[in-house]
């Protein structure tokens, strides 16, 4: 039954024009408010900007990012309460889910990077493709050297 644990899932939607570093500044900013008021961070994640279903104080995209969370529930009200306050946030929703707890995604940028340090077999392969177009190539010089002798004689 420890699979299926509760914990909350936050998703807030800060102003389409905020520079991405100060994105990430929220971010950490709510992230340590939380295990401030008491809870635990399960997976933090900035979903990127996205149009908006319908206009929000004149803003027609919004930039998404996804906490999910655990704790007694009473830092909930805490945390949303610094969102509302905060003029950069223009929606958040809280829900309880239920169920296995979601393993933290490393950041796209560091694992791509990482993933080509660790396999440099994935250049050569299209090294490997080479061999099969020159021997193409050569059949067809077999075949032009054949013409030029038929048109010769």
């Amino acid at each position: 039954m420890n699979d299926q644990q509760s914990y909350y899932e936050t998703m807030y939607i800060l102003r389409p024009d905020i520079a991405e570093d100060e994105v990430t500044t929220y971010i950490d900013k709510y992230n340590k408010l939380l295990e401030e008021f008491g809870g635990t961070i399960l997976d933090s994640q900035m979903r990127g900007k996205r149009r908006l279903a319908y206009q929000i104080a004149k803003h027609r995209e919004g930039i998404y990012v996804q906490l999910s969370h655990q704790g007694d529930g009473q830092h909930i009200f805490k945390i949303e309460k610094a969102m509302r306050l905060s003029e950069d946030v223009i929606r958040y929703m809280t829900v309880k889910q239920e169920g296995p707890l979601p393993t933290p995604r490393p950041s796209s940028k560091s694992s791509t990077k990482a993933d080509d340090k660790e396999n440099p077999e994935t250049k050569v392969e299209p090294k490997e493709e080479q061999p099969v177009i020159s021997a193409n190539t050569s059949t067809s010089e077999k075949d032009d050297t054949e013409t030029r002798e038929n048109a010769e004689s």
